[in-house]
């Protein structure tokens, strides 16, 4: 199974500068077992890691514990990977939270406060403007790029869309197939391989800022409702005091000058403590959907 991994010491604390006086106390450097997050390819291997290797050493430092980045190249194998590769916890999106906590029993601590104050985001369905598709009748016989089977954007969205228009998505369409990420589906879109898209609202506004033609060319057809941005879960087993230390060091970082720096980096404001009741949205969407998140098959083949 392909799988990127960044594993990252963290050295010595002069490397990130001076703490403020509240920051929690610093611990120095064990000889336990290493920590092992994985990330959810919502964007390329070389962007998700760029993002979040700061955090993963910030956070480190804080607790005392190397930690190990696997990024994984499938939404789904977050969640299997907890098994065969032994995380001890993932950055997860909202459906893959759902999925996992119903099949594993991860708990979720903590999410981020973006730089515009949002910590929610919305699945996008679009097409280029030139295409003329601007309803679901116009979508007969097309090709639609989604992500993955456990994203709520990049799938469960566009699903409860064609549903509500009594429409079986795998014989009305052309050809529907799975980008792998956000970027991807957005991408295909753009460049004409795919009529039709779904991703997350954020990915989207993320790359419309580099790319005017994003802006220009593409059109949003239909949105999902809110639901929590991707969010750290631990796992169930986890010793509770590491749990309540790695949750501590989130919740507290924007009171540290180091830690401050790591989140502008992240592109967040602090994080937020996040709990299963801030996934009602994305449970009662994927009951409309009729899914059930304990037998539900979200591999892509």
């Amino acid at each position: 199974m392909l799988a990127g991994h960044a594993t990252l010491w963290l050295g010595a604390v002069a490397a990130m500068g001076c703490a403020v006086a509240d920051q929690p106390p610093r611990l120095p450097p064990t000889s336990g077992e290493p920590l092992q997050f994985g990330l959810i390819p919502e964007q390329n291997i070389f962007n998700q890691l760029e993002r979040y290797e700061p955090l993963a050493l910030y956070l480190g430092q804080q607790v005392g514990r190397k930690i190990t980045l696997m990024i994984l190249p499938r939404y789904g194998n977050i969640i299997d990977n907890f098994k065969s590769e032994g995380l001890h916890g993932a950055f997860f999106g909202s459906f893959t939270y759902v999925l996992a906590h119903a099949k594993l029993g991860v708990e979720v601590v903590a999410r981020p406060l973006s730089l515009d104050n949002s910590s929610m985001y919305r699945g996008l369905m679009f097409t280029r403007r030139a295409s003329g598709i601007r309803s679901c009748a116009d979508m007969r016989g097309k090709r639609f790029a989604f992500v993955d089977r456990a994203t709520t954007a990049g799938y469960l969205l566009p699903l409860r869309y064609f549903q509500a228009h009594q429409v079986e998505w795998t014989t009305y369409l052309k050809e529907g197939y799975f980008a792998g990420t956000h970027e991807g589906a957005i991408s295909d879109v753009l460049n004409g391989m795919a009529d039709v898209g779904a991703a997350k609202n954020t990915v989207f506004n993320r790359m419309a800022a580099a790319d005017p033609r994003i802006e220009k060319e593409l059109v949003v057809l239909e949105q999902s409702p809110e639901v929590p941005e991707n969010a750290l879960a631990l796992r169930k087993d986890l010793d509770p005091s590491l749990s309540s230390r790695v949750k501590e060091a989130l919740l507290r970082m924007h009171l540290d000058a180091n830690g401050k720096k790591v989140l502008e980096r992240f592109g967040a404001q602090r994080f937020i403590e996040t709990t299963n009741a801030d996934y009602a949205a994305v449970l009662k969407y994927a009951a409309e959907a009729q899914l059930d998140m304990a037998t539900y098959d979200y591999l892509n083949d």
